[in-house]
């Protein structure tokens, strides 16, 4: 069983969604909740919404959807991180009905498929998917009735209705006394979110999550991690991601003012922009940024000075005199002076590259979850960090190791109120993932002595041999990828007479090579890599060795949540007999 949880702060009690942002409402209604920005033409405009505001926009938009007599209807939302997208979400959650939130990346027929399984009978859209879902109204394959785009639009067609008239519909009605919205009761044990999950080796399942599960994960987050109201949230992870729309919740909570990134080509100049505190990502962009800023430091031959730095800000923090923001100030300049926290999550992150974080000065903590648990199950904090680990479990969440090896790796198991409720129209499934009472999260790992718990692997991902040894691929893929040349690497088993060959694909980052390499030819980059791989295989068990190597400038195939598609690169491999002598 797990040891103590990373509890810091005291812990909320909130039993549903539409607590957790009221109380967040009515604390800090004079804050500002979200910063929107507007392009027009060469000229950029901000605009500011309160908390206040956006009680009032929630109230309206979800009167308005109560007298279009949406109430228990299953509402499809569909779009980039905008306001519209976030308040959409939130007053559909006050008690209208059940959200199906949709990967905004996913192409055309897939997207009509997502709709099609999720039952919606509303669809809410960004204008840039007009033309998906006048497909989807033209084919009449799912039960969409009501199309609600999130902008207005100039030349808007008359099956569509928009947002604002949504809203100034709502608003007459609450002008008029009817409390409908304001007295909606919430069953909080009842599924409220269909969630579809980004997976890496089949069709997505659609997770139910009920607001007993995002409120309890809610409650445990706020218990182990501290926010403001002075902190600036910059949201970057898509909102169909559990991970980012449990977190703008969490932010809202708290009241964080919270802004949209540009595009990842703007995400440090975005943070200068907003004067950004609060940063929640994939381990991908920290480490990217991370490349940048040391082979900067490399260029101008500052390593030494830096280092020197690190030293003496570890001695001094020893007698709590914390001069980082001075220390290293040029390096904070790049996250534009503010930063204070960063979340990784997603993904492991390189241990190198935390530890740097932390010394310069911005709290940066590792966390671990998955769509099914609402999401965070573990993470680090202020006080409880463990390099290389996904922190400890949250207050009210236990984590077991099941059938562990001789080395105390296992599979995790998780229970808490965070569960998820099961799988949409997928009783099996649900069966499988959720037994004993336990979820199975086919995810590796073991626990340290004082409870740390780290992850290996994937279940699905191990290399398995035929004399019965395994590989953990996630294990030799932090080693490649420390090579500073290297943007990402994919280890797996090559099939070869009858059994496996530990082989890796090599992404190079094109930018560094002809920066910092003397823009080298692909074949010498080749034999480069080589020569690292052997210098890697030294570090490491004989069956661990990898054999075979690929090297390329092409990106992996990847879900909309930045996770390689494992196997769909594998077949790529196998089936082209890439690696065929």
């Amino acid at each position: 069983m797990s040891k103590p949880h990373s509890k810091l702060y005291n812990k909320t009690n909130y039993a549903d969604i539409r607590e957790v942002i009221q109380d967040g409402i009515e604390k800090y209604s004079n804050c500002i909740a979200f910063t929107i920005k507007n392009k027009i033409g060469k000229d950029v405009e901000y605009k500011d919404v309160t908390y206040k505001e956006l009680g009032e926009d929630i109230n309206n938009l979800g009167s308005g959807l109560l007298k279009l007599g949406l109430k228990d209807k299953k509402v499809a939302i569909i779009g980039p991180n905008t306001y519209e997208w976030a308040l959409s979400y939130i007053s559909v959650l006050y008690g209208v009905g059940v959200v199906v939130p949709l990967d905004k990346g996913l192409p055309n027929q897939e997207i009509e498929d997502s709709v099609i399984r999720g039952d919606a009978e509303v669809i809410i859209f960004d204008q840039k998917y007009i033309e998906v879902v006048k497909e989807i109204k033209e084919k009449n394959n799912s039960k969409i009735k009501n199309y609600i785009c999130m902008q207005d639009i100039n030349e808007k067609e008359d099956w569509m209705r928009t947002i604002s008239e949504v809203k100034d519909l709502g608003k007459k009605e609450i002008e008029k006394g009817n409390r409908e919205f304001f007295n909606l009761e919430i069953n909080n044990e009842k599924a409220s979110i269909i969630l579809f999950t980004s997976g890496t080796t089949s069709q997505s399942k659609a997770v139910m999550l009920s607001h007993k599960n995002i409120a309890s994960d809610i409650n445990s987050l706020n218990a182990a991690e501290k926010l403001y109201s002075t902190d600036v949230n910059m949201q970057m992870l898509p909102f169909h991601h559990t991970f980012s729309s449990t977190g703008i919740i969490l932010m809202l909570n708290n009241g964080v003012r919270n802004v949209f990134c540009d595009g990842l080509r703007y995400i440090q100049s975005n943070m200068k922009e907003y004067k950004v505190s609060v940063f929640v990502c994939v381990p991908l962009i920290l480490e990217a940024m991370h490349k940048r800023i040391m082979a900067e430091i490399r260029k101008q031959g500052k390593e030494k000075s830096v280092n020197f730095a690190k030293k003496l800000s570890k001695f001094l923090l020893r007698f709590k005199i914390d001069i980082r923001k001075k220390l290293f100030k040029q390096i904070l300049d790049n996250f534009g002076g503010n930063m204070r926290f960063v979340v990784s999550g997603a993904a492991a992150i390189d241990k190198q590259v935390a530890e740097d974080f932390n010394t310069w000065g911005i709290l940066t903590v590792q966390g671990y979850g998955l769509t099914e648990t609402s999401p965070v199950v573990c993470g680090e904090n202020a006080k409880f960090i463990r390099y290389g680990s996904v922190g400890l479990p949250l207050d009210d969440i236990t984590v077991k190791i099941d059938n562990p090896d001789e080395k105390g790796i296992g599979e995790f198991l998780v229970k808490g109120p965070n569960v998820m409720l099961g799988y949409y129209k997928n009783e099996e499934a649900t069966k499988e993932a959720l037994a004993d009472g336990w979820y199975h999260t086919g995810d590796l790992g073991y626990r340290d002595k004082d409870g740390y718990l780290f992850i290996t692997g994937r279940k699905k991902n191990v290399i398995v041999f035929k004399n019965g040894k395994n590989v953990f691929p996630e294990e030799l893929e932090e080693l490649v990828d420390k090579l500073p040349y290297v943007s990402e690497s994919l280890v797996f088993g090559y099939p070869k007479d009858d059994d496996l060959i530990v082989s890796v694909k090599i992404v190079y980052d094109e930018n560094y090579v002809k920066l910092n390499m003397n823009n080298i030819s692909e074949e010498e980059l080749k034999e480069k890599a080589w020569e690292d791989i052997k210098e890697i295989n030294q570090e490491v068990p004989k069956y661990k060795h990898m054999k075979k190597i690929i090297l390329t400038k092409e990106p992996m195939i990847k879900t909309t949540t930045a996770k390689v598609k494992r196997f769909e690169e594998i077949k790529q491999i196998v089936d082209n007999k890439l690696l065929d002598d």
